[in-house]
């Protein structure tokens, strides 16, 4: 019984519906390392690929999940769900890479700047 309370059992839902990674995750299991399980395991066949953890945010009860914590610090509970596996919504944000050019610093001059017309 003891084993039942210090272990959770969650599904994890994609950006397109499908579910990945359902098992039972003990409480005491970070974030992160349940982020680098659910990239290992992610579908090659879909459009969305993660590269790293960082690009993974776990969505529990309208919160998203600190790495550095513990499914038992975050409050993850199976207690009311008898028999049932908890979802939880992954979302995939990749690193956005911007390339400095003098154009966009001429953008940036523009939308910085300010005018005043005294008549």
């Amino acid at each position: 019984m003891a084993e039942r309370e210090d272990s959770i059992e969650l599904k994890f839902r994609i950006y397109d519906g499908t579910d990945i990674g359902h098992g039972t995750y003990p409480s005491s299991m970070t974030v992160s390392n349940l982020k680098q399980k659910l990239v290992a395991e992610w579908p090659q066949d879909k459009s969305v690929i993660p590269k790293s953890v960082n690009e993974l945010k776990l969505i529990h009860a309208g919160k998203i999940l600190e790495n550095n914590k513990t499914l038992a610090d975050s409050k993850i509970t199976s207690g009311d769900l008898p028999g049932g596996a908890m979802t939880m919504h992954v979302l995939v944000q990749p690193a956005i890479v911007k390339k400095k050019t003098e154009k966009n610093e001429e953008e940036m001059k523009k939308l910085n700047s300010c005018g005043c017309v005294i008549l």
